[in-house]
């Protein structure tokens, strides 16, 4: 199966590898998003060295697994080194080798550190190792690319992007990656010839995301209903216990994240930053700030401002398809039941859910948007706006996006599902106009 999208990856990639000077390259993204699948799929005739590390494994463990790694580039077996400083010795060593014996400054090698936040666990002594190998003679190797990659998002940034001391500065590209759009799932489905429609993979989207991995679960023939119950509901379904796995696998500490998420996912339009702190039960100090942080590093949430209103105020949302859907629907339907998200479509809650799924389908594909708008071009700031009820005859409103454009000119955008034609009645038209004036 060839590549899917990923356009602006590639190019980055193309360039470190006709680069005339030594490339560190950081690749960072929530787990099952590819990341490992684009370095090998791209890369990996020119990759030398590869290490995979070992989530939650002591020291010896990892440090037995270079050394299993290294025998493949060596082309011969060797005890495992007994510490980072002495296993990236070993390391130069064999580099050093193999490009005397290839004779070549022209074709780039790639040497590639997988999860890296596992690796350079607390005490482990992989980070200073690292920078040392980096600093005293990789950086003076111009046919080499060392790409570091890892799930842990705010590790990624924290440890290595805005690291200080040895490591400052030494990234030389980054790349972020993100789940598929719309548009690269709809590819996706296609490069591997099954034949859905739009509205089956918005429906696929809406409970699972742009996630390769989670994507990847369907099966020809399969309709989202069928699909969605088969890897969400049954006993044995692939992502049915995914949730806790997930942010333990991404975050120290992982139950406070967990609370954040959950508090959020009670309110789909997102919850102020004081609310989340409140519902989550976080202490107001860096504490939480953390905590929000690294979910929004890792894509799990955004913060939106609100149309004049002070940058405090932003509504924090969780934008996580298969969280929010797992939080409404799988987390309370364990039992394995047959065709539980058949018969859950057409009800109510179904449609509420629709609504506020499509709604946050939509701020995510906010470019998409303008394009459809003709204002791709235009320089643009977006943010929500809403007005509370002040008393008991004021109805409030709220309008879902607005994109305040550096043209002057501002566009108000309402987000509606309708699973047929949506028809503006004069009810709604009115309302409309009210959330203008």
């Amino acid at each position: 199966m060839d590549l899917v999208g990923r356009a602006r990856e590639r190019t980055s990639l193309a360039q470190a590898m006709a680069s005339t000077e030594a490339e560190l390259i950081a690749i960072y993204g929530r787990p099952r998003v590819g990341k490992t699948y684009l370095i090998r799929e791209l890369l990996g005739d020119a990759i030398c060295f590869e290490l995979t590390a070992t989530y939650g494994a002591p020291v010896r463990d990892q440090l037995a697994n270079f050394a299993a790694a290294l025998a493949v580039t060596r082309g011969s077996a060797l005890d495992p080194p007994s510490s980072w400083r002495v296993a990236f010795e070993q390391l130069t060593a064999a580099l050093k080798t193999r490009s005397t014996k290839t004779r070549s400054t022209t074709t780039k090698r790639v040497v590639f550190f997988d999860e890296l936040p596992w690796l350079a666990s607390r005490r482990s002594g992989f980070l200073p190792a690292f920078e040392h190998f980096w600093n005293s003679w990789a950086v003076k190797q111009r046919d080499l690319v060392v790409i570091v990659c890892g799930s842990a998002a705010a590790w990624m940034i924290q440890q290595l992007l805005s690291a200080r001391g040895g490591l400052h500065n030494r990234v030389t590209r980054r790349i972020r990656l993100e789940p598929f759009t719309l548009s690269e799932s709809e590819q996706y489905f296609a490069s591997r010839s099954m034949n859905l429609g739009r509205y089956q993979i918005l429906e696929l989207y809406a409970a699972l995301g742009g996630v390769p991995y989670y994507l990847k679960q369907i099966e020809r023939g399969d309709s989202a209903a069928v699909a969605i119950d088969r890897t969400c509901f049954a006993r044995d379904g692939a992502l049915r216990d995914e949730f806790d796995k997930l942010y333990a696998s991404l975050f120290e500490h992982s139950d406070r994240h967990i609370r954040a998420v959950r508090a959020l996912g009670t309110s789909p339009r997102g919850l102020t930053r004081g609310e989340v702190i409140d519902a989550a039960g976080l202490s107001s100090g860096g504490g939480a700030s953390r905590v929000l942080d690294e979910l929004e590093e890792s894509g799990f949430i955004v913060r939106t401002p609100q149309l004049g209103r002070p940058v405090k105020d932003a509504m924090v949302r969780l934008i996580d398809e298969y969280s929010l859907f797992y939080l409404k629907w799988i987390e309370h339907h364990r039992g394995g039941a047959d065709n539980v998200w058949i018969n859950k479509r057409g009800t109510p809650a179904w449609r509420a859910w629709s609504g506020y799924a499509f709604e946050g389908i939509c701020l995510k594909h906010v470019s998409a948007v303008k394009r459809a708008l003709g204002i791709e071009a235009v320089e643009t700031a977006e943010s929500t706006w809403l007005h509370r009820p002040l008393d008991r005859h004021d109805r409030g409103a709220q309008v879902d996006l607005v994109i305040d454009r550096r043209d002057a000119s501002i566009n108000l955008c309402e987000m509606k599902f309708s699973e047929g034609e949506f028809t503006i009645d004069k009810k709604y038209a009115r309302e409309l106009r009210d959330k203008r004036d």
